[in-house]
């Protein structure tokens, strides 16, 4: 069978499929990495969204600055109203103080309580736990595999992605129905 056969034949990219996309590759190990941490920060009552801004928090304030959660969003690539609810509940948990910001009053800075501060510590140890053992195939977390991994991935990260408006000639969205037009595309 070749590599062409495994498709339909009204495929419109008509491209071959020998495995597994980049996209799909980095979706499943962002799945796998999640749940991973997800499971091992159950204990400290924390979950993988939560810890991301605690643990960002941390790095934040030991550099000396108290962020808004504005800047704690763009630092994190955590969407600015999700970063606002996880602030309230992390908030309401004692673990963080929010409060308004002297030079912005729409603007709201985020810190660490000291009760914050260990949970942020705690989560940070077992999360480097988590890190080293899914990382041990290229050598660990310190492992020169893992460097040239994060370097591979920060140059993504930081490369700007160019995404065209949809091919209107593909017809129909993943529904089967008709895709809706933007105030733009009329």
């Amino acid at each position: 069978m070749s590599e062409r056969s495994s498709r339909p034949t009204n495929d419109p990219t008509n491209a071959p499929t020998p495995g597994p996309t980049p996209g799909f590759l980095v979706w499943r190990l962002s799945m796998k990495w999640r749940g991973a941490v997800d499971r091992a920060l159950a204990p400290l009552g924390v979950t993988h969204a939560q810890y991301s801004l605690l643990g960002s928090l941390y790095d934040v304030q030991r550099a000396g600055l108290r962020p808004s959660q504005r800047q704690l969003a763009d630092h994190t690539g955590l969407e600015p109203l999700y970063v606002s609810k996880l602030a309230r509940a992390l908030a309401a948990a004692g673990l963080i103080e929010r409060a308004e910001d002297p030079a912005d009053t729409r603007a709201v800075q985020l810190s660490l309580t000291e009760e914050g501060r260990e949970a942020a510590e705690r989560a940070i140890a077992v999360v480097r736990q988590v890190m080293d053992g899914m990382l041990a195939p290229l050598g660990g977390l310190e492992g020169p595999g893992t460097q040239a991994f994060a370097r591979e991935l920060t140059a993504l990260l930081e490369a700007p992605i160019d995404v065209p408006p949809g091919d209107v000639s593909l017809g129909a969205s993943l529904t089967g129905r008709p895709s809706k037009k933007t105030k733009t595309e009329e």
